[in-house]
């Protein structure tokens, strides 16, 4: 069945009145009532694109029944995202996406448990770019209500495949089986669960295997090269800074650079750091060292890092801090942080950044 004639088959059967009696309506995604975080193309507001992990949608509806479409970009016509939904505040359902277009049944979620209340809903993409987009097509209910409006703080978290949650989740899949990408959860990454301890928005702008001057794994990318588009690995559209001035910016980058010249690292940390400065001239951009580094690139990141931020203070840019972890956290997938050690993270990270804020 064509694609297009499948997506108006699920339409109407959401537009009917459920097996429960409860009359559901469907609500498209430019309705007013959703809530949206993240870099997302809004070129076509019923169908709005996103790419990067941890971007997420808030709704809040009325009814037993609710169910959300969405569309998986099937990169190489295989790679399938991985979703994060969270109803009521209640423990997080990871979910794989199954084909070209899925129907998320929430009342099933939980065991067809739904009451006939209001109920809030978050949908969060646990993936990344590299594993293509997901459109929100929208969703059916009883009654969408208007959601509590967004925190006022928000945080921008800059890094490689850490940021992203990669490697962390071995719940379902252990190391070494599946794809490259099953044990992703962004939304349960130090920084998400900073920024949801801070009562802030938070944006994830990270790709695995992404350094400031030097890439791994093949990538002819780095940050400072895509760091303005709205699709961190192959997009040509660009962000619009203008839509999310964050209060606090992470930046976790030098993994994958590894030991570096310190006059080639240094200068272009700080061209970055100058480049931070005119897209958010109020944010205080703290400087982190990588959570899963050795001892040697530990050391040396230290090093380079007290010097960039002893530079840019003298340059009358107070707004400049560091922040180094106490430890090396690697028990996940490839050396990388496990879900456990993010929370590790980022309780390290929510008081130094209550300190600096004053929040």
């Amino acid at each position: 069945m064509p694609l297009k004639k499948s997506i108006l088959l699920v339409v109407i059967q959401l537009a009917v009145v459920s097996l429960t009696g409860q009359e559901v309506h469907f609500f498209k995604p430019s309705h007013p009532y959703f809530h949206y975080t993240g870099r997302i193309d809004f070129a076509d507001p019923d169908k709005p694109r996103f790419w990067s992990s941890g971007v997420y949608i808030m709704a809040k509806f009325k009814g037993k029944n609710c169910k959300v479409v969405l569309n998986d970009e099937l990169l190489n016509g295989s790679y399938h995202n991985y979703l994060e939904i969270i109803i009521d505040h209640e423990r997080p359902i990871r979910l794989k996406t199954k084909s070209k277009t899925d129907t998320i049944d929430v009342a099933s979620l939980l065991g067809n448990r739904l009451s006939d209340k209001n109920h809030s809903l978050v949908i969060c993409k646990n993936t990344e770019d590299g594993i293509g987009y997901l459109e929100f097509v929208g969703l059916s209910c009883r009654e969408l209500l208007p959601p509590p409006p967004k925190p006022a703080r928000k945080i921008e978290c800059i890094g490689n495949s850490i940021t992203c949650g990669m490697s962390s989740d071995l719940s379902e899949i252990p190391c070494g089986k599946g794809e490259w990408y099953d044990q992703h959860n962004a939304y349960m990454s130090y920084g998400m669960i900073t920024a949801r301890a801070l009562n802030a928005q938070v944006h994830l702008t990270s790709v695995s295997g992404i350094g400031l001057i030097h890439s791994c794994c093949n990538l002819t990318i780095t940050m400072p090269s895509v760091f303005d588009n709205v699709d961190l690995r192959n997009g040509s559209k660009k962000w619009n800074f203008r839509n999310y001035q964050p209060d606090v910016v992470t930046v976790c980058l030098g993994q994958n650079d590894g030991v570096q010249d310190s006059t080639k690292f240094c200068s272009a940390y700080c061209e970055f750091i100058e480049r931070l400065r005119g897209d958010y001239p109020h944010a205080k951009i703290i400087c982190l060292t990588s959570p899963m580094a050795d001892e040697t690139l530990t050391a040396v990141l230290k090093r380079y890092l007290t010097s960039i931020a002893a530079f840019e203070n003298k340059r009358e840019d107070t707004n400049v801090y560091t922040y180094f972890f106490s430890k090396r956290h690697h028990n996940g997938c490839g050396n990388h942080p496990d879900m456990n050690e993010h929370r590790q993270i980022a309780n390290e990270l929510i008081p130094f950044i209550k300190r600096v804020t004053r929040w």
